[in-house]
Formats: structure tokens, C-alpha cells, sequence
């Protein structure tokens, strides 16, 4: 039986408690900040939650406002040190690391590197969409036209490590992660997908895994050390959720039964985790589309017989319809990988799944799911797990809590007075759950399942960030300018 199924079993064991434990932990070789500030995207190992207390429950532009400070355009979310705040953004065609004093919200210094490519991207992305991580010395940024920047605290670049060009259908999302003394980035694409990791002082490469299986994801990874191994890079993907060896990038094990497509950071108590993937619509349970196998429809539609598909000879309006999106080396024509990948896509299955980590090898898929859940899941933002109860709010707005020992539904509907579309991830602290929409409503929830809504604070302007909470204090970055807001 997984943790939380003992969990149930025995009620001394309280999952505030294992939070707190989780939240003061120190993960294989990273320096104290990493989990005492919100050093990385979603805060302490991806949870996006803190252990801050005196949170304002009124906020806004003109109340509750510690400072405000105007920002270049950018996606990616306030990432914390003792005393600085890092974000990236793009101006002018160029690429801007920004540091800011954390007090007083004033911008230290920028630093630029040109756009080396233009790549095509998702409206709903940013070429600053991947956000910073940072340690007691060093920031670590990844821009998807240029690659992967180091800079210390002062500004001063140590290195560079030149990535791409990609070929992400909707442009790459995943955030750098610090593991030990290296720079860990997933970089999934439609063809050539790899997960890398650099030495955090140099840049030079230690490792690096080819991810064949992987075609369409944007999740940050987190870690997992089990109570007898070595620490494990949890990475969600087209498909699967598979662990890496921390130390060599070594595949250990995987778990089949995620969606084709997969955008969200897992979260994970005890040895379970949680992780959300949509597709498309036609991906819930029961409407799958049947694709027929490659060789049926070669013979059937192949007409000049040269092993591929040209656009006329798709065989319906679906294919032709998503032909960019199986056409994964983008030449115009639909080869037989190509159709295997669409036909496996087209059978997989929007859901969140609740998965034992694992100290095994290979497919764990039958062993170490525990449950599994398909309604109302999100595309962009990730789970939450707060006070006995796991919360999703999907790109439409539905937001739904769980019981996360058994996936049982707790409670599902709108957001009163805040109905719209949700891409930043939910964060929590104090006693409050935030869930930030486009248009800039942050929601504040009661942290019981209810769904209960405390308040409504409107910010007047859209916003695609996921914010940070930090010493009694909520950063939030609009697409005009970066807040902190405080009790005042």
C-alpha cells in the first residue's frame, strides 16, 4: 500500500505535519535557501506552497500595495533569494534577466543577450516564459531562443550554454531546477526531446538522456529521494511519468496512463505523486476517436506510394485538421512514426493520476498507480495539495478539491465572482488558497475542500504568472509590472 493509503489507516498521521516536514527539508546537495526562500518555479520542490503566516486577505493596486514596480513583458513568475527577486523578460528583441530588490522593489541591474532565433510559439506563451532558479550564489536563467545563463548576484554572467534551435509546437515552457551541483532542464520537443543536466558552475554538460517518447510537455521536474537510494528527477511527459537518476540522468522507472500532452509540475507527499495532463477533449475516457494502424491506412491512402502522407492524402477532416501537430519534423507530410504517434495520442487519456514513487526498475505502471481521475482537469495549471485536500482549477475556470488518499471528489464548481480563464498554477499559505486568473482576479478559497470563496481581489490587468509567497508577502507579476503586496 502507497503512503497515503496507509494514511488512512491511521489518523495520527496528519498531512499538515508531513507538509511541514516536506516544506523544512533540505533535498540531496542544495543549499538551505532552496527551501526557505522560493528559489525555483512554485516554490519548495514545485508544491506551491509556503510556510508563511500574515498574509493580507484585501489586496489590490490600491490597497494592502508594499511597492509596485513596472516590468517588460514576460511569463515567467518572481523567483526569491534572501534578499533579491529574479525575472526575465524581452524587450526590443532582446533578452532581459532583471534583479530587483526584494524591500523595496527597485531594479538592481538588467542584463541582455540578443534573440538568436525567432521560434513559433503558442499565444498563450512568451519567449521569458520558463522562470529563473537561484541559490546563495548564483542565477540560473533559461531563454528558449538563446539557451541556459548564469549570472552571480551582482550581475556578473559566469556562463553561457547556447541550446536549440527547438521544435516545440507550442514553444518551450519547462523551468530550469538546481539538483545538487547542477542545472537540470527538460527539454521536450516534438522530435529530439532530452533532459539535461549542467554543472552549475561551469556550464559544461555532466549528462544528458535522449526522451524518444516524449513529443509535447512543458513540466518542470521535481525531486524525490527515497529513504534507501540516491535522489531521483521526477519528470512528467507525452504518456509517461518516469524517474531519472539524479547523479547520472539514468532511467530507472516510468508509469504509463498520462495524457499525450503534459504542461503541469507534479506535487508529491510522502512517496505519492500527483500530476495533470490534458490533451484534447476528445482525450476524456470513452470519446477517444479510433485512428486506424499505419499500415491500413498507408495502403488505403498512400496513392503515389512513396511512404508518407501528403495533406491530400489524409484520410479525414481530423487528421488534416491536426496535421501541425502530428507532423513532428514540420515537412508537410505525415510518415509512419509520425501516424503511430498521432494513433497513441488519439488513445490516451485526460486525467489526473495519483502514482507511488518507486525504488524499482522498469514499468511500474500496474503496481504503483493508486487512482486515477478524469474530470475537469487542467491543461496549464498545476495541482495543489494543502490542509487535506488537493485542488485543480482547469483553463475554464472549474476548480475542484479532492480527497488526496483515495481521489474521491470533495467539491467542484465555478469560482463565484472570478469566472474566466486560469493559467497560472494555485499557490497556498496562511491558511489561504490564491488562484490568479487571466484578467487578474486573485481568488482567495477557504482551505477546507469547500470551495468557500474569502475574496475576490481584482489587479485590473491579465496575468499568465504563477505567484510567490515569501515572509508575509505575495509577489505577483502582471504582464505590466511585478507586486508585492503586504499587510500594511
Amino acid at each position: 500500500m502507497g503512503f497515503l493509503n496507509k494514511l488512512t489507516h491511521n489518523s495520527a498521521r496528519d498531512l499538515n505535519w508531513i507538509l511541514a516536514l516536506i516544506l523544512i527539508s533540505v533535498p540531496f546537495g542544495q543549499t538551505l535557501i532552496a527551501e526557505e526562500q522560493w528559489s525555483r518555479f512554485r516554490g519548495p520542490n514545485g508544491s506551491g506552497v509556503s510556510e508563511s503566516i500574515g498574509l493580507p486577505l484585501e489586496f489590490g493596486r490600491d490597497r494592502n500595495v508594499l511597492w509596485k514596480t513596472n516590468l517588460p513583458q514576460g511569463h515567467s513568475s518572481p523567483i526569491l533569494s534572501e534578499s533579491l527577486i529574479f525575472l526575465t523578460a524581452i524587450r526590443d528583441n532582446m533578452l532581459l534577466t532583471i534583479c530587483l530588490d526584494r524591500e523595496s522593489g527597485k531594479i538592481l541591474w538588467e542584463r541582455t543577450v540578443p534573440r538568436a532565433r525567432e521560434e513559433a510559439i503558442d499565444n498563450r506563451n512568451n519567449p521569458a516564459s520558463p522562470s529563473p532558479v537561484v541559490d546563495d550564489e548564483y542565477v540560473y536563467v533559461f531563454f528558449p531562443e538563446y539557451g541556459v545563463l548564469a549570472y552571480d548576484h551582482k550581475g556578473q554572467r559566469q556562463w553561457d550554454a547556447p541550446l536549440g534551435p527547438f521544435n516545440n509546437v507550442y514553444g518551450m515552457g519547462a523551468s530550469p531546477i538546481l539538483v545538487g551541483d547542477t542545472v537540470v532542464l527538460v527539454c521536450d520537443q516534438s522530435t529530439g526531446s532530452y533532459l539535461l543536466a549542467l554543472d552549475k558552475r561551469t556550464g559544461s554538460v555532466r549528462w544528458k538522456t535522449e526522451r524518444p517518447e516524449a513529443k509535447s510537455g512543458h513540466s518542470t521536474p521535481i525531486l524525490y529521494t527515497p529513504p534507501k537510494g540516491e535522489t531521483q528527477i521526477i519528470v512528467p511527459g507525452s504518456f509517461l511519468l518516469t524517474s531519472y537518476l539524479a547523479s547520472t540522468g539514468e532511467k530507472l522507472w516510468w508509469v504509463r496512463g498520462l495524457s499525450f500532452e503534459v504542461k503541469s509540475v507534479p506535487v508529491m507527499i510522502g512517496d505519492t505523486i500527483f500530476v495533470n495532463g490534458f490533451g484534447m477533449p476528445d482525450n476524456q475516457p470513452g470519446r477517444q476517436i479510433p485512428v486506424l494502424p499505419v499500415e491500413e491506412v498507408m495502403k488505403a491512402q498512400d496513392n503515389d506510394n512513396d511512404g508518407q502522407l501528403s495533406p491530400e492524402e489524409l484520410p479525414d477532416q481530423r487528421s488534416r485538421a491536426i496535421q501541425r501537430f502530428i507532423d513532428l519534423d514540420q515537412n508537410g507530410f505525415i510518415n509512419r512514426t509520425e501516424w503511430d504517434y498521432y494513433r497513441a495520442m488519439s488513445a490516451s487519456e485526460n486525467g489526473l493520476l495519483a502514482i507511488r514513487a518507486g525504488n524499482g526498475r522498469g514499468d511500474l505502471t500496474e503496481t504503483n498507480v493508486e487512482w486515477r481521475y478524469h474530470r475537469a482537469v487542467p491543461q496549464l495549471p498545476s495541482p495543489l495539495i494543502y490542509r487535506n485536500a488537493l485542488y485543480m482549477v482547469n483553463d475554464g475556470g472549474i476548480v475542484t478539491s479532492l480527497n488526496p488518499s483515495n481521489g474521491k471528489i470533495l467539491k467542484q464548481g465555478r469560482l463565484h465572482g472570478a469566472i474566466d480563464h486560469y493559467y497560472a498554477s494555485p499557490v497556498a499559505a496562511d491558511g489561504k488558497i490564491l488562484m490568479v486568473s487571466e484578467t487578474g482576479k486573485v481568488v482567495i478559497l477557504k482551505p477546507d475542500g469547500s470551495l468557500k470563496v474569502l475574496k475576490v481581489n481584482d489587479l485590473g490587468e491579465n496575468c499568465y504568472s504563477t505567484p510567490a509567497i515569501v515572509d508575509g508577502r505575495i509577489y505577483i507579476r502582471t504582464v505590466n509590472a511585478l507586486y508585492a503586496f503586504g499587510q500594511t
